[in-house]
């Protein structure tokens, strides 16, 4: 039997951490603490679709980030969607979405690396609401958030937890406030080698609670409650370019009133770092 070589694999795979910050190893649905380094450009498609019952919806989603510092980047997101509700068909642009990452800690030692940041997001009142009012809310609503992260060469970790504040739009509707709380495993199943492609396979615990929501001060009986998904993923890289696919599965959910419980969500983003 071949003798493994510790000390230097572990130098190894923290070279490649270090090197690869482009491609950072993030949730599929979650958040994660990195952020692209100085002058970094990145290009990423998304596709998702998501059903509940009778609704369903498909969309594409075009990203452009910048790394402003080797700790700051920023970015947009451009969606689309195309959503039935089980009578009716439409499609159009959702709000689009600005959003900027700080990482405020990292810790390196051999073979791992600890990080945590902070970010911001706002969602525009642009969406194509002449198409279908559902794909956007017509609020500009404002998301913050907190995440940290562990990778090493064999395991990974992260927590993060994001609160939305939705806005109120001119017909005195105003969405419930929402927390989305993320617990997220992954596991390297090889060592990783510099320069060839690399897999991460993830499980992510996704939860969401939203307030009711409120039409001239009063609250909606049948909108809020609390959705708990177990999403499976991986998350695989060559060179510069990364695709990372999940499926969510709701496994609790305490909604109020009468509404469509959530049957799955499914993503998958293709990532092109310059």
């Amino acid at each position: 039997m071949q003798r493994v070589n510790w000390p230097l694999w572990g130098a190894g795979a923290l070279l490649i951490i270090h090197s690869s910050a482009a491609l950072a190893h993030d949730p599929v649905f979650g958040i994660g603490p990195h952020v692209l380094f100085k002058n970094g450009m990145e290009a990423a498609a998304e596709i998702y679709r998501k059903k509940a019952d009778k609704k369903e919806e498909t969309g594409l989603a075009f990203q452009v980030a910048y790394g402003i510092t080797g700790e700051w980047s920023a970015g947009i997101d451009v969606p689309y969607s195309s959503r039935n509700n089980g009578t009716d068909t439409s499609s159009g642009l959702s709000d689009l979405q600005a959003f900027t990452k700080y990482r405020f800690w990292r810790e390196d030692s051999l073979g791992l690396q600890e990080s945590a940041a902070v970010m911001l997001a706002i969602n525009a009142d642009n969406a194509d609401e002449k198409a279908d009012p559902a794909l956007g809310n017509g609020a500009t609503d404002v998301i913050t958030g907190i995440t940290y992260g562990y990778e090493s060469i064999k395991s990974y970790r992260w927590a993060s937890a994001r609160y939305i504040f939705p806005g109120k739009n001119a017909a005195d509707f105003q969405a419930g406030n929402k927390w989305r709380v993320d617990f997220v495993a992954g596991w390297r199943p090889a060592p990783p080698e510099y320069k060839k492609p690399d897999t991460v396979w993830l499980l992510e615990l996704n939860g969401e609670i939203t307030d009711k929501a409120e039409l001239n001060g009063n609250s909606l009986m049948n909108t809020g409650g609390t959705e708990w998904f177990l999403s499976p993923g991986i998350f695989w890289t060559t060179r510069n370019f990364a695709i990372k696919s999940g499926i969510q599965v709701p496994v609790a959910s305490d909604l109020n009133g009468t509404q469509d419980k959530s049957d799955y969500r499914f993503k998958a983003t293709f990532e092109w770092h310059l």
